[in-house]
């Protein structure tokens, strides 16, 4: 085997991981103006998503959806409860657990959200159908990666 070509699968230009993880920071760069008006991180509107449609939701379950551990999780919930976004409390039913849910400011934080993806959807050079293509091979991705 050719030298040069024993170490091809080392070159970045072959490897997946690299053009996800670059993409992903330069989306993520592009939310960062639109996300500052409204005073979120990435990681504190991928979460306030998540609540907005669910209201209510256990810390484990809101992690499980966003891919994220506790040690990234936790600082995320304490910085949006001390803007009073989001409230925790212990499970009735089951005291280790902790619930996350809006506060009404937090409810209305996504009338002010709702520009976002519009304006993200600017910054993509994608289609529809390329678009739900990405969507559904992505998603298959992160399947995989969890089993």
């Amino acid at each position: 085997m050719d030298t040069e070509k024993k170490y091809d699968a080392l070159k970045i230009e072959n490897q997946i991981c690299f053009p996800l993880y670059a993409a992903s920071r330069e989306i993520i760069k592009k939310y960062r103006p639109f996300l500052d008006e409204i005073d979120l991180t990435y990681t504190q509107y991928i979460t306030m998503m998540v609540l907005w449609q669910e209201k209510c939701v256990s810390v484990k379950s809101l992690g499980e959806k966003l891919f994220l551990d506790s040690g990234t999780l936790s600082p995320v919930l304490k910085s949006l409860e001390s803007k009073k976004l989001i409230l925790k409390s212990r499970d009735d039913s089951d005291e280790r657990s902790v619930n996350v849910s809006l506060t009404e400011t937090g409810e209305k934080l996504k009338d002010k959200a709702l520009q976002i993806p519009l304006k993200m959807a600017e910054c993509a050079p994608i289609d529809g159908e390329d678009a739900a293509q990405l969507y559904k091979l992505l998603y298959k991705i992160l399947g995989a990666a969890r089993n």
